[in-house]
């Protein structure tokens, strides 16, 4: 006999919870001027560098029903192109080919992007509206992850937000001393064994598959 499943958490949470945004504003106090006058609608000279330094970048999209995804996207610094003060390109390189994001962008034509610089507390919050181009002479251009991608998300700017450092101060995310050891985590093949659920894979076969990934990852 299978045994009915419980509500979970967020389900008996979510029954008090603030339903709308007037509750929400009174639980906080307002913003400072400073926090609102920083949002812009266009990069700057300091803001287009940030970008330039930046080798990580979470791309945040969702689909027409509003199921939401946040994917990362890595390469080299200034990996992600700066076409004009309104305008930024990502080239997509070799992943999953799950394409997630991708189709998320060509259903609902809006992203939001994170960038992110190793080392250092800043980050640059930029949001817009988006496409996905497979243009020729544009994919040209962008071989900073190894060869021209098959497309690139590119991303006209409505927002541009510098964050505080705040958050990676609190993380300590640069700051080795206060990592967990390697052991506290389960690793990558054994996260990836548990959410595959297939008994005749062993983690050996999961590490093998993920140094052959690497290794052929521009192809």
């Amino acid at each position: 006999m299978t045994t009915p499943l419980t509500d979970s958490a967020f389900d008996s949470l979510r029954l008090d919870a603030l339903s709308d945004p007037e509750a929400l504003r009174r639980v906080y106090e307002l913003p400072k001027d400073a926090v609102m006058r920083k949002q812009m609608t266009e990069l700057t000279e300091q803001t287009r560098r940030l970008i330039g330094c930046s080798s990580l970048v979470l791309i945040a999209s969702a689909d027409a029903e509003g199921n939401c995804d946040v994917s990362p996207r890595g390469g080299p610094a200034g990996f992600v192109s700066v076409l004009d003060s309104r305008t930024v390109v990502i080239p997509d390189a070799t992943g999953n080919k799950r394409l997630d994001t991708l189709q998320n962008v060509v259903t609902t034509g809006r992203a939001g992007l994170l960038f992110i610089i190793p080392g250092r507390t800043t980050t640059l919050r930029v949001n817009g509206r988006a496409c996905v181009s497979t243009r020729p002479e544009l994919l040209s251009q962008l071989t900073a992850v190894g060869k021209p991608p098959a497309s690139a998300l590119v991303l006209g700017i409505d927002e541009v937000y510098p964050h505080c450092p705040k958050s990676l101060l609190r993380s300590g995310a640069w700051k080795p001393e206060q990592w967990l050891p390697a052991d506290a985590q389960p690793t990558s093949a054994e996260v990836m064994l548990a959410q595959l659920r297939m008994p005749e894979l062993t983690i050996a076969d999961i590490e093998q598959a993920e140094a052959d990934s690497l290794k052929y990852r521009y192809e």
